[in-house]
């Protein structure tokens, strides 16, 4: 039985070397070689100084910037830590006072507008963490950043469409405009 207690204690000594600092230092090393933004959490500088990352989502809740989706991360929202979504049913009081609250907060900052608020501006992203809005989201929000920013309508827009992205590999997915990279955008703007 002793020998068999050393035999296995050899082993996980071996194992614990290979997959706990071998086999993470190499991965690591790829990643930094191969993949140095992405690895290092994809993260967005402004002047030298890190302002987010293109991979998660930032509240914005000025109206002259777009706002993205509703977060549900505690303590948080936003918080990369504690992903989760709320898990709310669709029947769920919560839920629906949720999605009437951010209705309520786009119509009093929007009051003239008249379209339909697209789903993805009044319910809660999924991860909690989601840094992208449909197209139809931003261009719900067009008029109200145009006005509280005293730029004409058609600027915004083409902002926005300067920062769609596509569809992932042409297929995946559906169009999408990154929240962040579209508001430092509009800041930049002389």
């Amino acid at each position: 039985m002793l020998r068999q207690l050393k035999t296995a204690l050899i082993f996980l000594g071996i194992f614990t070397v290979i997959t706990g600092i071998i086999y993470p230092l190499f991965v690591t090393g790829v990643a930094q070689a191969l993949f140095h933004r992405q690895a290092n959490g994809s993260l967005i500088a402004e002047n030298g100084k890190s302002v987010g990352s293109d991979l998660i989502g930032q509240p914005f809740s000025d109206p002259k910037y777009f706002w993205g989706r509703l977060s549900a991360t505690a303590p948080f929202p936003f918080n990369a830590a504690a992903s989760s979504g709320s898990n709310y049913g669709p029947s769920n009081p919560a839920l629906i006072d949720a999605v009437q609250t951010r209705i309520n907060a786009l119509q009093a900052v929007d009051p003239g507008n008249n379209q339909p608020v697209p789903a993805d501006l009044v319910t809660f992203s999924a991860s909690g963490l989601d840094p992208d809005i449909s197209v139809a989201a931003a261009n719900y929000q067009i008029s109200r950043v145009a006005r509280y920013r005293g730029l004409s309508e058609a600027q915004v827009s083409t902002l926005v469409s300067k920062f769609t992205e596509g569809r992932q590999f042409g297929i995946l997915g559906e169009p999408r405009v990154n929240v962040l990279k579209l508001n430092l955008a509009l800041d930049a703007l002389p």
